[in-house]
């Protein structure tokens, strides 16, 4: 006799980045779209206010401050002036908030959507665990928190064209045979963002994803005092000679916003 104890790696939550660009002739009309209405329909609570973690279904409004290019081309994230963030333990109510979103917004405005799933933890043992997100930063109110950045990535081949086993190395620390650390891995290099960077990761759906699309879609909020952590966390992945895995990473734009309290504010 056997057990039968695969982990599920299906998806526990599903969300979209929404970014937009309103002609300042269409703004007026877009801030009076009932939005809200839409959002409370389809039981989306504000994450504007939230405290202790992620509401079950939500939406968030994110105003622009600022936005670079990445090495993948992605115009309608680098351009957007506002994000819209879904999310949902089911894909339905993104689906319907999309739909909803279209209709009130008119030929005029075609958004660019990123989205994908959060599913459990694959490369995340009981020790990482532990280091990694025991302590991990919960979502706080905008006024706490009040920086949010996305930064869409993929994985090169020659990532996917790797085993599971030896992808899971690149998070962890390199050791010579006298025991001396040549390369930090992953989990240490970021290791300065645990204690105030907010983390929040989409995985496309199939991975790696199709043409056009990012296999990840990373998020991250944190206080005023603590933007220029999330700068040297940057360059400590993006140093391959601190963090390995960064030569099969290719990143999209990252963009740069302020947590808004309601869709009026975020466009007019």
């Amino acid at each position: 006799m056997r057990a039968s104890q695969v982990a599920s790696f299906d998806p526990i939550r599903y969300g979209a980045y929404i970014c937009l660009s309103v002609p300042a002739s269409d703004q007026s009309a877009a801030a009076d779209a009932d939005v809200p209405g839409l959002a409370e329909r389809l039981g989306l609570c504000n994450e504007y206010g939230a405290a202790g973690g992620d509401p079950e279904q939500s939406i968030a409004y994110l105003r622009r401050i600022s936005a670079t290019p990445g090495q993948v081309t992605d115009t309608g994230l680098l351009g957007a002036e506002a994000i819209v963030h879904v999310a949902a333990t089911t894909p339905e109510p993104i689906t319907e908030f999309r739909a909803g979103l279209a209709r009130m917004l008119g030929l005029t405005v075609t958004p660019r959507v990123l989205d994908g799933v959060a599913r459990p933890l694959s490369y995340t043992g009981l020790a990482m665990f532990n280091f990694s997100y025991s302590q991990r930063v919960l979502q706080q109110p905008a006024q706490v928190m009040p920086n949010a950045f996305l930064v869409p990535l993929s994985k090169t081949a020659g990532w996917w064209q790797k085993d599971w086993m030896e992808r899971h190395t690149y998070f962890l620390p390199r050791y010579d045979d006298a025991g001396a650390m040549q390369s930090q891995g992953h989990a240490l290099a970021a290791a300065q963002g645990i204690p105030c960077l907010l983390r929040r990761t989409y995985n496309s759906v199939a991975q790696p994803a199709p043409d056009g699309d990012f296999d990840f879609i990373t998020y991250f909020e944190c206080a005023d005092a603590d933007v220029q952590v999330f700068h040297d966390v940057r360059a400590a992945l993006r140093d391959v000679t601190r963090n390995p895995e960064w030569a099969f990473v290719r990143e999209g734009p990252t963009w740069h916003g302020r947590r808004t309290a309601s869709w009026a504010g975020l466009v007019s």
